[in-house]
């Protein structure tokens, strides 16, 4: 049992984890540099939009979006689907309080996604591409 002296001692306040992170270059498939701020949120965006969850062991159950089982299934039930699971999948980094302002064009095949994560620094604007 630890003494109640101690706890009383210890600071409890939560620290703020720095923003800053590796910048992955994607045209050159390479490493290079750092980033921090609203491009490292935007870059973490891409990389929890770009796994799928469950698929990788090496990541959290939390990490990642389900994309898998929409294939096939009907555009209209699609939609509905995304709203949903592209908040759920960014709303697990502290940083993304909500999704909002989403917008759909729809392809044979191919639906283009733009949205608005609101974040601790302001929205920040993406677009992705899913194929159902």
């Amino acid at each position: 049992m630890i003494p109640e002296s101690f706890i009383s001692d210890v600071d409890l306040e939560e620290e703020i984890e720095p923003n800053k992170t590796y910048r992955m270059n994607l045209k050159d498939n390479i490493i290079e540099g750092f980033i921090d701020e609203k491009d490292a949120i935007k870059q973490a965006i891409y990389k929890i939009l770009d796994t799928e969850r469950y698929a990788y062991p090496i990541y959290s159950w939390d990490y990642g979006i389900e994309l898998s089982d929409l294939y096939g299934e009907d555009v209209s039930y699609v939609c509905s689907e995304l709203e949903d699971r592209i908040a759920e999948a960014l709303t697990q980094d502290e940083r993304v309080t909500d999704v909002t302002d989403f917008e759909f064009d729809i392809y044979k095949g191919t639906i283009k996604v733009r949205f608005a994560a609101v974040t601790d620094i302001g929205k920040i604007y993406m677009e992705i591409e899913v194929v159902y």
